[in-house]
């Protein structure tokens, strides 16, 4: 299976502000799979709800501790399958991930109303779509960024841990607001990133699909976090 659609294929034509075809097909790639994860992961997630006692039952502490802690696995095997496996292996590896984040995101919809849902996403996709036109069209380089966000990451995996078991509300919402900066950023840096990658990677094929799909795992990840640490802020339970 092929990422890049074939010349008798109309795919979405996005415009980045280069006439370069590689990247321009680099970017669809990454965005259209990107789409596609979203997509897989809110079907689930409906479906899923649909199973109160399994909603509660994957809300459980240790459920979540586990969930957690996997998905650092499975986001480290996709990645490296990507660089060893055929593109289309590791894109259903990305697709099974995306069903999966599925399942353990359908509280959602027992939690908060689903206009609320739907009014979030709208705001997650514009925020996202901002942020990721920045970090493609800034002069500025972002690696620096990329080093300190990279930490944050750690040190909020780290207090989201502590918090399953403390439940504290102040650094809930500490969590909260630092996670949605945090994951904003990284939408501008792994943008930046994904175009550095489209450059060199031209001429190279193979090794254009395979960092499209880690483009697309990066990103889909980036815009999962926003629109759920927007959700806390902006969503209305039921």
């Amino acid at each position: 299976m092929s990422m890049f659609p074939n010349t008798n294929s109309r795919p979405i034509q996005l415009e980045y502000g280069t006439d370069d075809r590689a990247v321009f097909n680099f970017f669809n790639a990454v965005y259209a799979w990107m789409c596609v994860g979203l997509a897989v992961t809110a079907t689930c997630a409906w479906l899923v709800s649909q199973n109160t006692q399994l909603v509660m039952a994957l809300f459980s502490r240790g459920v979540a501790l586990v969930f957690v802690l996997g998905s650092l696995v499975v986001v480290w095997s996709i990645r490296s399958a990507a660089m060893r496996l055929s593109p289309g292996i590791a894109l259903a590896l990305f697709v099974l991930y995306s069903a999966i984040v599925g399942v353990f995101l359908s509280g959602i919809f027992v939690i908060y109303r689903l206009e609320s849902i739907a009014g979030v996403f709208v705001v997650t996709a514009g925020t996202f779509g901002a942020t990721s036109l920045y970090g493609y069209l800034t002069k500025r380089d972002l690696t620096s960024m990329g080093s300190f966000l990279f930490m944050a990451v750690w040190g909020l995996f780290l207090a989201t841990i502590v918090n399953i078991f403390w439940a504290n509300s102040t650094l809930y919402w500490v969590i909260t607001y630092a996670g949605l900066a945090i994951f904003i950023g990284l939408t501008a840096y792994d943008t930046q990133k994904l175009k550095q990658f489209a450059y060199s990677a031209q001429g190279n094929n193979a090794l254009a699909q395979r960092m499209a799909v880690i483009g697309s795992l990066e990103l889909y990840l980036d815009f999962i976090n926003m629109f759920l640490f927007l959700l806390r802020i902006l969503g209305k339970r039921r």
